[in-house]
Order: C-alpha cells, then sequence, then structure tokens
C-alpha cells in the first residue's frame, strides 16, 4: 500500500485504522527527504499498516496539536492510541523493527496500564479520535 496524505480533515478517520505510522515533514528539510524512500518502502513491504504523511507546511495544525518541533518525527499510533512519537530519520531495520514491537502490543494491556496511569494521576486517556 502507497503512503496517505494525512491532513486534519481525515485525520481522525485515518488513526481508526488499525496500526499507523505517519511522518511528518517537509519538502525542504533533508532529512526528511532522506526517510521519504525508506517510509515508502515500508509502506509496500506492510501493507497491513497505514503510512500517512502529514506536510507541516500545509497541515499547521496538525504539527501543533502533535508539539512536532523536528522533522521528520513519526507517530505511532494503533487502534486509536497514540503510542510514540518519534522525532528524526530511522533506517530500513529500525522502521521494521518498531512495526513488528507495535503488532505485538497486547493493546488490552496497554489500555489497562494508561487507565491506572490515569487513575494515578487523575486525567483522562489519551485516546484519540473517539477509539
Amino acid at each position: 500500500m502507497a503512503t496517505t496524505t494525512v491532513t486534519e480533515q481525515n485525520f481522525a478517520e485515518t488513526i481508526k485504522q488499525g496500526t499507523v505510522l505517519i511522518d511528518f515533514w517537509a519538502s525542504w528539510c533533508g532529512p526528511c527527504r532522506a526517510f521519504a524512500p525508506v517510509f515508502e518502502a515500508a509502506s509496500k513491504k506492510y501493507p497491513d499498516v497505514v503510512f500517512g504523511k502529514v506536510d507541516v507546511e500545509d497541515q499547521q495544525g496538525l504539527a501543533a496539536a502533535f508539539e512536532v518541533r523536528a522533522i521528520p518525527t513519526l507517530l505511532v499510533v494503533r487502534d486509536g492510541v497514540l503510542l510514540a512519537a518519534q522525532p528524526g530519520a530511522m533506517s530500513a531495520s529500525a522502521l521494521d523493527e518498531l512495526v513488528k514491537k507495535v503488532k505485538e502490543l497486547d493493546m488490552n494491556e496497554v489500555r489497562r496500564s494508561i487507565e491506572e496511569h490515569d487513575r494515578e494521576q487523575g486525567s483522562a486517556a489519551p485516546q484519540m479520535g473517539g477509539a
């Protein structure tokens, strides 16, 4: 599957699609351009994972919402739950390892951990898009 352009309009729907990796990038960013072929190749290697791209120049609201301070930044979401925001370009092997680890997660256990943490902190669970 090729990468998908993610915008404020389709973000909520995109993150509901299981395992989702979103690359925050800009056309003028050298490391972003270097990471793009790695990200694109992974999107073909893992057709069961959604690979999205957010152009921070066009989607400044999304970049601000996730406090993206460096690009590229990779947002990792599974079942509507934000798992990580990783700044910096990744190698193909590091991206493969990340996908593998995310797929192996027991999301029931992740949700229990979040709920426990939130009870201790007195805050709401960091789920996105009502998932």
